[in-house]
């Protein structure tokens, strides 16, 4: 009987970034930037040459806005990008495409929320064997589930499934946005609620597993905590805005990720490749595209 496949999930926008600050900036023979392009090629490229990856998906920011933009007006924009590195995030799309890898360029949604609707779809599909997502963002640990849907990595080798997220975060997948609600997100415009801290938070949220569980009268408490008073203080006062954070970071299972299972396998580069790679002034990807398993 054949082993079920892999579906592995790519956050786009961070291996674009990642590429963009860790690898050498790089001009075409037309003068357009292609330094995070030709890094988030290679980067792609080895990951096609793990033995277990057959069906790949990529989402991207196509921009960085997006509809929690509407629901608060602190949340992460586009400002301060360098214009050298967002001019290459529609092309980034391009590149990944002539590779033959899937991929999904989310407007009205953020990345995040593309790969949360394909991990969820493909954690429910029989003939998956396993759902990867390849990120480490703190966001996409609500994704996981048991060892069925696990968060890689890639740059520093390490994996978590649910135990795992447990022993980073101190909470379940499942509270994973009341913690970011609390603690907040730097990285996504989130600011959390005063004294929150990391350990306290999570003390909590394993006592009480939902914000709307949390007693605003601290005697009502059934953890111990240290400052409970003022946590609790802080909370009664501001519950409003930690219910809208936690909003901002439960991430969507609806955004546009149509492809079936048979549609994700990778069957090699498209027939533009080599175009592309001579566009980016690479004459050694090709090389290194490994044959399709």
């Amino acid at each position: 009987m054949p082993q079920r496949p892999k579906v592995h999930l790519v956050d786009g926008t961070y291996e674009l970034f990642r590429s963009y600050f860790g690898s050498p900036a790089r001009t075409n023979a037309e003068g357009a930037q292609v330094g995070a392009l030709r890094g988030i090629l290679h980067s792609m490229i080895g990951l096609l040459r793990q033995e277990d990856v057959t069906h790949v998906g990529v989402a991207f920011d196509h921009v960085i806005e997006s509809f929690r933009n509407d629901m608060f007006a602190g949340y992460k924009t586009g400002a301060g990008v360098p214009v050298e590195l967002s001019s290459q995030f529609h092309p980034a799309e391009r590149v990944c495409r002539s590779l033959g890898l899937v991929v999904w360029p989310m407007v009205e949604f953020e990345a995040d929320d593309g790969i949360a609707s394909a991990a969820a779809r493909f954690a429910a599909d029989e003939d998956v064997g396993q759902v990867v997502i390849c990120t480490p963002d703190k966001d996409m640990a609500q994704c996981v589930i048991g060892d069925r849907v696990i968060m890689v990595d890639r740059m520093r080798k390490k994996q978590l499934d649910e135990d795992g997220v447990r022993e980073k975060f101190g909470v379940s997948p499942a509270s994973i946005p009341d913690y970011l609600g609390l603690v907040g997100d730097d990285a996504d415009g989130i600011p959390g609620i005063p004294r929150w801290g990391a350990k306290s938070t999570a003390a909590v949220l394993r006592e009480y597993g939902h914000l709307e569980a949390i007693p605003d009268d601290v005697s009502a408490w059934t953890v111990k905590v240290r400052g409970a008073a003022t946590l609790a203080g802080n909370l009664a006062a501001r519950r409003g805005d930690a219910m809208l954070y936690r909003d901002l970071a439960v991430l969507r299972t609806d955004a546009p990720t149509p492809e079936s299972l048979e549609a994700m396998r990778w069957t090699g580069p498209a027939d533009d490749f080599e175009a592309v790679c001579d566009w980016l002034g690479d004459r050694r990807a090709p090389s290194r595209v490994p044959a399709v398993k």
